[in-house]
């Protein structure tokens, strides 16, 4: 087996391990309110390290084997790990992966970055509004972690403007993955029982995607924003790149 070919099997295996290990310790047992199920995610920097430094296969791959682990080890419900969690893994850092080489390149980095935190504020802002599970304190607290968001977008751009094709690679890759996982989640539960040990139920409502889709992208959205540019500027010093796509 060419050297390349186990390195990149080695690299994928790492990647799988930490992400699994690393989401295991730090979801602390926290789950999106009212609906449950998709679990508080700051171990995701990890993949997306992978996916940047070394290759989109590389991230996307081992991200798609350590979400099945962890979902193994937290609710156990193969069948949902694989139709939603693998399959919004795999496509959002993939896709991170790919669009962060393309984005760095271009000099638009700082005004797409900011505007694409406008789709999640929208969606908060409607949250907030429609108040659909009579809870307003969640539409708030979406709401607020739009804001910080967007703070932090708008930082980057004004400040370090060369992280910002890196933030809106972030920012659309896990836009694609929080879809995924909403709209996922929400036609499983028009079939199956959601795991008890997630929050359970059935046959919810399609308002649910909305706050899946939030619950994933807010929570995970600043420890990319914050986590993932330092990261990758250290790794890539540190370390030869030896597998590039």
């Amino acid at each position: 087996m060419p050297l390349k070919k186990t390195l990149e099997i080695v690299l994928i295996t790492v990647n799988a391990a930490l992400y699994a290990g690393v989401g295991y310790l730090t979801y602390l047992g926290i789950f999106a309110p009212v609906v449950g199920t998709v679990r508080f995610w700051p171990a995701v920097v990890v993949p997306a390290l992978f996916a940047v430094v070394y290759s989109p296969r590389i991230g996307a791959l081992g991200a798609g084997i350590g979400i099945f682990v962890s979902d193994m080890l937290i609710h156990g419900d193969p069948v949902l790990s694989i139709t939603v969690g693998v399959t919004s893994n795999v496509a959002g850092f993939y896709v991170l992966g790919v669009l962060a080489r393309t984005l760095a390149k271009t000099s638009r980095g700082p005004v797409l970055s900011t505007a694409l935190q406008a789709i999640p504020l929208a969606a908060a802002l409607l949250t907030l509004w429609a108040n659909p599970f009579g809870d307003p304190a969640v539409g708030s607290i979406f709401l607020g972690a739009a804001a910080l968001s967007l703070a932090i977008s708008i930082f980057y751009s004004l400040y370090r403007p060369a992280y910002a094709g890196l933030i809106a690679a972030s920012s659309l890759g896990l836009l694609l993955g929080a879809t995924i996982i909403g709209l996922g989640v929400w036609a499983y539960s028009q079939f199956f029982s959601l795991p008890a040990a997630a929050g359970g139920g059935r046959s919810l409502p399609l308002f649910a995607a909305a706050l899946w889709f939030l619950w994933t992208y807010l929570t995970e959205i600043p420890f990319l924003m914050t986590l993932l540019p330092p990261l990758t500027a250290a790794v890539r010093r540190a370390v030869p790149l030896a597998v590039r796509d």
